[in-house]
C-alpha cells in the first residue's frame, strides 16, 4: 500500500521527512531512474512486491523534482496529490505532466 501512512494517499505530516505527496504513475524509465539513485522500487522485498509501470505510487516530492530535471519525471495524478508538493516542486511542471487535468475541471 503505497504514501507515507502506507493508507493508499499520498499525505503527510511533520514526521514525514520525505514529504511522499506526489500521486505518480511508473514508467520503466523512472522506476530505472531511481533504482540509479539507490531506491529500488521495482524489486520485490519483504512486504512489498516491487513496482511495474503503469503502478501508482505516492513519491517523494524531491525524487520527482530530481527525476523532472533529468528528463524521466512520471507522469502525475494531480487529484490524488498533497498541494504541499508544490513547496518543492513547480506548479507548472506537474501540470505539465498531469494525467486527470480533464477530470478536474
Amino acid at each position: 500500500m503505497t504514501g507515507f501512512f502506507r493508507n493508499g494517499c499520498c499525505e503527510t505530516d511533520a514526521s514525514d521527512r520525505g514529504k511522499h505527496v506526489v500521486c505518480a504513475q511508473m514508467t520503466a524509465e523512472f522506476l530505472e531512474f531511481s533504482r540509479s539513485r539507490g531506491n529500488d522500487l521495482s524489486s520485490p522485498q519483504p512486504g512489498f512486491a516491487g513496482l511495474k509501470p503503469g503502478d501508482r505510487w505516492c513519491l517523494c516530492a524531491a525524487r520527482w523534482r530530481e527525476a523532472y530535471d533529468a528528463g524521466v519525471a512520471p507522469p502525475v495524478y494531480l487529484g490524488a496529490t498533497e498541494a504541499s508538493a508544490t513547496e518543492v516542486v513547480d506548479r507548472d511542471a506537474l501540470l505539465a505532466h498531469a494525467v486527470d487535468l480533464e477530470s478536474l475541471n
